[in-house]
Formats: C-alpha cells, structure tokens, sequence
C-alpha cells in the first residue's frame, strides 16, 4: 500500500466515524475539530513512517486524502444516521428551548419545527455541506500536522562547485 494511503485511511476512517456519531460528532462544531484531528493524525503516521523529511505538499495531499475518505464514509453512514435521530434531537432541542423562553415563543418554535417535517431533502443538503468542510479542514489538519511533527530538516544544498579559472584566479 502506498506510503501515503495508509496514514491517510486511517485518519480518514477516524473522522469520518466520529463526525456521525451522535453526541461525538458535537465536537465537529468547534472548527470541524474531528477533520483537523483526522488530517493531524494521518500526516503524524506518514511522519512517522517516512524515510525522506515531509514537505508541507505532503501534509495537503495526506489531509486531502483523508478528509476524501472521511467525507464519504460521513456521506454513507451520516445520512442514514441524521435521518433516523431527527425527531429525537428536534424533541431534545425543543425541551432545551422551552425552558429558556416563554410559553408563546417555546410554542411558535415547535409550530415551526413540525412544519418543518421529516423530509430528507435537509439531510441529505447538510450531509454535503459537511463533506465539503470535512475535506478542507482535513487538509488544513495535514498541514498542521506537518509543521507540528516533522522535526527532520531537508536533504542538506550540495556543496558549491570549484572556482576554476577567470578573472582574479590565481593558480
């Protein structure tokens, strides 16, 4: 397996499951946090695993692989997950909500909200919109990571050629 494909599969795995995972995936919220961790992690294994020091094209390329695979496993799983939890984070929010208004916002908000439906359309809209910001953010996490863990400096610049003849040579 490429050297690059590994680490990357494996933080692209990791963000892609913990970016679905109701309650886990709150986290997301915070920058998209799990796709900066996922590319973080992936450039930190190919790090790692590198015999040559890591460029900052390395890091992106690994973040973009990553966050690919965590945008589609988010895609797959996401949807089907959004789907089924709908009712049950719209009744949690709502019971959040009530406390904290009165009694005709609280209503206005539930009105709207059941009107809203259990339409797939939204779920499926949002579930793009996030594998989009996953994939950017994972490449922003594989440049990070780059910067953050690879201590290695470059191949050192090949000493400067001999100075053979011309002007103010001496022999």
């Amino acid at each position: 397996m490429n050297n690059k494909v590994k680490p990357a599969l494996i933080g692209g795995v990791l963000l892609g499951l913990l970016s679905v995972i109701p309650f886990v995936n709150a986290l997301n919220i915070c920058c998209c946090a799990w796709a900066i961790i996922g590319g973080m992690l992936a450039s930190y294994l190919y790090v790692k695993n590198s015999p040559v020091p890591a460029s900052t094209g390395d890091g992106a390329v690994i973040g973009a692989i990553a966050g690919a695979i965590g945008a589609v496993i988010s895609i797959i799983l996401g949807i089907p997950i959004s789907y089924a939890m709908g009712p049950t984070m719209r009744n949690l929010l709502l019971n959040l909500i009530a406390k904290n208004l009165d009694r005709a916002q609280a209503e206005a908000l539930r009105a709207q909200l059941e009107a809203s439906g259990d339409s797939i359309v939204p779920v499926i809209v949002n579930a793009l919109i996030l594998a989009v910001l996953l994939f950017v953010f994972a490449v922003i996490g594989g440049l990070i990571g780059v910067a953050l863990f690879e201590k290695r400096k470059g191949s050192p610049l090949p000493p400067p050629p001999p100075v053979t003849g011309g002007p103010g040579f001496a022999a």
